[in-house]
């Protein structure tokens, strides 16, 4: 029961982290009048997004076990962590795939995913919590605190209060039913086998390419 109380709580924390950074993502399309980003770009901010937000349950473990993590509480939060990281990946390569079915006409929707910095971004967010375990301190900034007391002051609201609940009670189910399945994923292999059908698909499509002038028998 404490596993699933804690895993629901992660739950409400990812939900409501996840409602104030987009409201600053909005706030940076307005910045930005709308301008497409480029695929550096939304490598960036999905970097940032994944960062703190390992930095903010980091800062709620802390809230639970005190000065440090207890084991459990560390195996319980990467593993957590992990699921929720490559439950998002999964989706986006099942819109890869999609668009892929639907044609070159949407070749720029699909501009904006790639595997190799998804799977990059996963690691480097995994990487800092584990630093932040290992050095508390840098954990304690200003953007993360904001976030940190901003996440329990909305967790408290009796209306977006029950609402986020809500949220973090899917989030569980969805946490228990994606448990096996990511574990199986990443022993697998198939986020790499994309990697390599992925690339294969455009080095065909490069050598089904021909000049207008060239002669075909």
């Amino acid at each position: 029961m404490d596993l699933l109380n804690f895993i629901f709580r992660l739950g409400v924390v990812s939900a409501i982290f996840g409602f104030l950074f987009g409201l600053f993502e909005i706030g940076l399309a307005i910045l930005t009048a709308g301008r497409k980003k480029t695929l550096i770009e939304s490598y960036a901010i999905k970097l940032i997004k994944y960062v703190f937000l390992v930095d903010v349950t980091f800062l709620f473990c802390l809230d639970l076990s005190g000065e440090t993590i207890s084991l459990y509480n560390l195996v319980v939060t990467v593993s957590v962590l992990l699921i929720y990281f490559i439950g998002k990946l999964q989706n986006k390569q099942q819109q890869q795939a999609m668009f892929q079915m639907m044609g070159n006409g949407i070749m720029n929707m699909r501009n904006n995913f790639n595997i190799r910095a998804e799977i990059g971004v996963i690691l480097a967010s995994i990487a800092v919590f584990i630093l932040f375990v290992l050095q508390p301190q840098l954990a304690a900034n200003p953007a993360s605190i904001w976030f940190h007391e901003s996440i329990l002051n909305i967790e408290d609201t009796p209306v977006f209060g029950f609402i986020f609940k809500v949220i973090g009670f899917f989030f569980l189910l969805s946490i228990l039913f994606k448990m096996v399945n990511a574990f199986a994923y990443l022993l697998s292999g198939r986020a790499f086998v994309e990697i390599n059908s992925h690339t294969s698909f455009k080095k065909k499509k490069k050598d089904d390419e021909f000049d207008d002038f060239e002669e075909l028998n």
